[in-house]
């Protein structure tokens, strides 16, 4: 017999509890390959040797994930700290008119399809058990699937976009000069694909729209670089 699922188990088969994570190892990986790729392309589109393009490459590289994961973390940091805030306040509130927050948190779950009663008995039981936490969570919106931590998004978009970035750092490294651009592009693009397909497959969406999405963006990302590099046709020796 099939042992009950927790309620671990039941969240556990719910895309939304990768949604931080998954939105950091995305962006972080997407930037990695993208940005980096297109540093690449135009430093290679302006020159003929490859001693610039590996450095440049390498440069970018080294930048963008230190920024990133710095990024990540300043921005999700000031999220929490709006969250502390946020729960310190109604922390204080509860504490100096328990009945008024209670009768607001009865409003919601009327709002939400309770009767005005039902959601009364409901507003006064959660009340009695921890205030907090249910005005935490239905009030404020702030629960565990979703609440932020700046050092595992810092984190994972640093380490995201340094496994991105070193796609045409090697491609720049080992691939003959002659035509190095569209080597980059190639292989830049055929990884945007598979990181397409696998955020998609992770967050429950559908695989075309995000391929089509990822590659109709890389390719004009790409393409304005490579252009900017062509056009001022600097030589650099």
């Amino acid at each position: 017999m099939k042992p009950k699922d927790t309620e671990d188990d039941y969240l556990d088969n719910h895309f939304i509890k990768r949604s931080n994570w998954l939105r950091a190892a995305v962006l972080g990986a997407n930037d990695g390959i993208l940005s980096t790729a297109c540093l690449a392309i135009g430093v290679a589109a302006a020159s003929d040797l490859r001693t610039p393009i590996v450095l440049a490459t390498l440069a970018g590289l080294t930048a963008g994930a230190l920024s990133m994961a710095a990024g990540e973390y300043v921005s999700v940091s000031s999220q929490t700290d709006v969250e502390k805030a946020d729960i310190k306040r109604e922390a204080k509130e509860i504490e100096e008119m328990p009945e008024i927050e209670m009768h607001r948190l009865a409003k919601i779950y009327e709002k939400r399809g309770l009767k005005k009663e039902t959601a009364l008995i409901v507003a006064r039981e959660l009340s009695e058990v921890d205030p907090l936490a249910a005005h935490i969570r239905d009030e404020l919106g702030i629960n565990e699937i979703t609440k932020a931590n700046p050092m595992e998004a810092a984190f994972t978009s640093g380490a995201a976009f340094t496994v991105g970035g070193l796609v045409p750092l090697i491609v720049t490294i080992f691939f003959p000069l002659k035509g190095v651009e569209y080597s980059l592009y190639g292989f830049a693009l055929f990884f945007l694909i598979i990181l397409g397909a696998w955020a998609a497959e992770a967050g429950g969406s559908s695989w075309t729209k995000a391929i089509l999405r990822i590659s109709f963006w890389g390719t004009v990302a790409m393409g304005l670089t490579a252009a900017v590099g062509y056009l001022f046709g600097v030589n650099i020796n």
